[in-house]
Formats: C-alpha cells, sequence, structure tokens
C-alpha cells in the first residue's frame, strides 16, 4: 500500500489485498467520486440552512465562554478573596468538558442528535445561572465543572450535525465556516467580560449567557429535525440502550485527571511532601491505570479504545496536540491575570489586550484550511504551525519579565502562537479519513 498525506492514519493491514479508493481533498473543480456518491445515499434529506442558527449560537456561545471569563478572572478572586484558586475556574470546566464530549457521541446515536444537543445547552444554561449567583470559590468552582457537562456537547454535537448533513466532498468548506464563528466568538469574549466586570459586575459575564443559551435550545427543537436511524437507537430497552455508553471509563477518567490536578495544584501552592500530595498523586496513578484496563477489557463500546489511542500515527498527534493547547491556554488565562495584577489595568483593557491571539487564529485558520484544501497536503502545515507556537510563545514570556516588558512583542507573539489553528485542520481531516475509511 502506497503511503501519502491522504492516507487514513489507522489502516488495517487485510485492506491492503483490495485497497478502497482514497478520497481526494480538493474536490472543489472534480466530480464527486463514487465513494462519496455512496456515502450521500445515507445522509438524511435535511437543510442545512434550516438548522443552521442554532448551531451557530452554540458554536458562539461555547467559543465565548472560555474568553470572557480568562479576563474576569483577576475580579472574581478579589471580590471572593481567593486569588489562588482562580485557575479552578477553567479547570474545573475543561475537566468535564473533556470527559464528557467523547460521551456526547455514543448519547447522539442511542438518543438522537436533538435530544443531546438540547440536554447539552438545557445543562450549559443553568451551570451559566449558578455560575452567575455563586456565594463563593468553592461554589463557583462546582458550578463551572456542571456547565461544562453542557459545553462539552455544545461544539461536539455540532459536528456530529454537520457530519450528518453535509456531504463529505463539502464538509470542510461548512467547517471552515464554523471555525470563523467560533473564531467571531472567541474574538467578543475577551472585551465583552472586561466590559461587564468593569461596568454592571463580573456575575454578568455567566448570567447573560443563560438567555442565550435557552434561546438556541428554543432554535434547536423547533428547526432541528433530523431522522433518527443509527443502528444503536434499536436497543429494545433503555437499559439496554445504556449499557452501550462507557460510563466507567469516563468516571474513572474525571477521577484521574482530577486527582492529578489537585496533587499539582497542591504542591505547587504548599509542598510537594504535603500530606495530600503524596495520596493524589499515586492514587491518580492507579486511576489511569485503571482506566487504560477498563478501555481495554471491560467497556463492551470504550470511547477510548486502544487500538486507537495507541496507534502510532495518531498518538504522535495526541502527544503534540496536549502540549499545545496546554501553551495555549496557559497564556489565554494566565496573561489576562498578569496584565490585571502586575500592569495595573483593568478587567476591559486587559481583555482588549487578549485580541492579537484570536487575530492569528483567525487568520491561521483561515489560511491553513484555504491551503490544505488547495494542496492536499498538511505534513508541512503541522510542522509550521507548532513552530510559529513555539516562537510565539517564547516571546510572550521572554517580554513579560526576563527581557523586559513590552506589550507589543507580547502581542505580536500572542498573535504568532495564535496561528497554530492551522493545525485544527489537519486534525479535522485526520478525524475524517478515519470516521469514513476505518
Amino acid at each position: 500500500m502506497t503511503v501519502s498525506e491522504t492516507t487514513p492514519l489507522i489502516h488495517h493491514p487485510e485492506e491492503d489485498i483490495d485497497p478502497l479508493p482514497q478520497p481526494h481533498i480538493d474536490t472543489i473543480h472534480q466530480p464527486q467520486d463514487e465513494e462519496s456518491n455512496h456515502l450521500d445515499d445515507y445522509r438524511p434529506d435535511v437543510s442545512l440552512v434550516a438548522v443552521l442558527p442554532s448551531l451557530l449560537v452554540g458554536v458562539f456561545l461555547a467559543a465565548m465562554d472560555n474568553l470572557i471569563v480568562a479576563s474576569v478572572y483577576g475580579r472574581i478572586g478579589s471580590d471572593l478573596n481567593q486569588l489562588s484558586k482562580t485557575s479552578w475556574i477553567a479547570t474545573a470546566y475543561l475537566l468535564t468538558t473533556t470527559c464528557f464530549q467523547p460521551l456526547y457521541g455514543k448519547l447522539s446515536d442511542i438518543f438522537g442528535r436533538k435530544a443531546c444537543l438540547l440536554f447539552s445547552y438545557t445543562t450549559f444554561a443553568i451551570g451559566s445561572a449558578w455560575c452567575g449567583l455563586a456565594r463563593s470559590m468553592d461554589e463557583l468552582i462546582i458550578a463551572r465543572a456542571f456547565a461544562g457537562i453542557g459545553g462539552g456537547g455544545m461544539t461536539t454535537l455540532v459536528s456530529i450535525v454537520v457530519s450528518d448533513i453535509v456531504p463529505l466532498h463539502k464538509r470542510g468548506t461548512w467547517q471552515g465556516f464554523l471555525n470563523v464563528i467560533y473564531a467571531t466568538g472567541a474574538s467578543a469574549g475577551a472585551p465583552l467580560g472586561g466590559l461587564m466586570a468593569d461596568g454592571i459586575g463580573w456575575r454578568w459575564a455567566f448570567l447573560f449567557q443563560t438567555p442565550a443559551t435557552l434561546l438556541a435550545a428554543l432554535l434547536v427543537l423547533v428547526s432541528l429535525n433530523i431522522p433518527h436511524r443509527h443502528p444503536d437507537a434499536n436497543d429494545r430497552t433503555t437499559w439496554e440502550k445504556f449499557k452501550r455508553i462507557d460510563f466507567a471509563g469516563a468516571l474513572t477518567l474525571v477521577l484521574a485527571v482530577l486527582t492529578l490536578l489537585i496533587a499539582l495544584d497542591r504542591g505547587g501552592n504548599v509542598s510537594w511532601s504535603d500530606k495530600t500530595v503524596l495520596i493524589t498523586a499515586p492514587l491518580s496513578a492507579g486511576l489511569f491505570i485503571a482506566f487504560l484496563l477498563i478501555e481495554g477489557f471491560y467497556a463492551s463500546d470504550p470511547f477510548a479504545p486502544p487500538r486507537i489511542v495507541f496507534d502510532k500515527g495518531l498518538l504522535s498527534c495526541y502527544i503534540a496536540y496536549f502540549f499545545s493547547m496546554g501553551g495555549f491556554f496557559a497564556a489565554l488565562f494566565y496573561l489576562p491575570l498578569y496584565f490585571q495584577a502586575v500592569l495595573d489595568l483593568n478587567a476591559s483593557e486587559s481583555g482588549l489586550r487578549m485580541l492579537p491571539a484570536i487575530a492569528g487564529s483567525v487568520s491561521g485558520s483561515l489560511g491553513g484550511g484555504i491551503l490544505m484544501q488547495r494542496t492536499g497536503k498538511y505534513y508541512i502545515l503541522t510542522i509550521l504551525s507548532y513552530t510559529t507556537m513555539v516562537i510565539g510563545c517564547g516571546m510572550v514570556v521572554l517580554f513579560t519579565g526576563i527581557i523586559g516588558r513590552n506589550f507589543v512583542a507580547i502581542g505580536c507573539g500572542l498573535a504568532i502562537a495564535g496561528v497554530w489553528k492551522w493545525i485544527g485542520g489537519y486534525y479535522d481531516t485526520c478525524c475524517i479519513d478515519r470516521e469514513e475509511w476505518e
């Protein structure tokens, strides 16, 4: 089998006998191939234009939530007198979002896209209202974790719905459009959160998301009517359906990551010899081992199958994505706090100074998507995106105190680091190849 940049990452040896035709990425100027026509026969006759508003509102709010909250961390920590715990506001949300995202795929196969979208929107709305009414930092952290359960489905399910409706050869175009909406929401989040914190109060950064999300849920209820014909929905009882969902794996992963974060937080703020660290660190290692055993031997339908997790082609993607996301989110959440605590800026000013990161993300996402669609190549874009991320983050580190304090240089570093969004198109392509050709 000839390996190229359009070859699926997950390869089965038996396919060498009679290999399937590989999809061509640039199909705009070419007729749709036979395989694509075959796949289109299974797509429901649903107009994307009719359901698009309900999808876009959810994507916009999910993107905006990240930065609208990041720009008000300093004010929240000061008002609740627990500045050292502000990182947990983001951590709690991302923890539950990450762990519930894989479950939404299987849940939507069983119960339908519409029911799961309504659940995720409603849960996010309730969680946002709870965050706005929180009376303490601990309550706010718990509320953010609850909101993350819904937030995990707001973007994941949109991608699934687009895959259901849009033919393969047009999917890249529509995914690029959704990326623009995501970037627009993210760019609006930072200044909007700052203006709210300086004006009507940081609580409204959460509270105003509740009616907006409920409006999106209403649009889903009215406009999203996708025929539910997935084989997993044919189980006779609700219990049989639930048995197919890997709740044990999801719970174990949540506990493993949570105990690891507690150990890191306690070790960094108190002492690495602290009793809590000595308990949670080995407990986390044991839970991660238990998670691998559950996914490999216990779960009937694991959301992280070992053959996919440990595939040598995909594993390198996971590791690279892990470190790039860690670096980008560190800048995303701690730079606003740096602007407010060190440079003595207000929340509005710190939010505006995060716009270069969004500008880089938008230009990188659009530019990378266009180039990959034109050339069908992703390797050079992958190398280039991570190179720019290292350079950009290096500039941010150097000009926040090591060399000096220069906002122009920090802004340039954020913009350059933001171009790592080029890598998004590469991962989308990998996922499509795996789904369609596995």
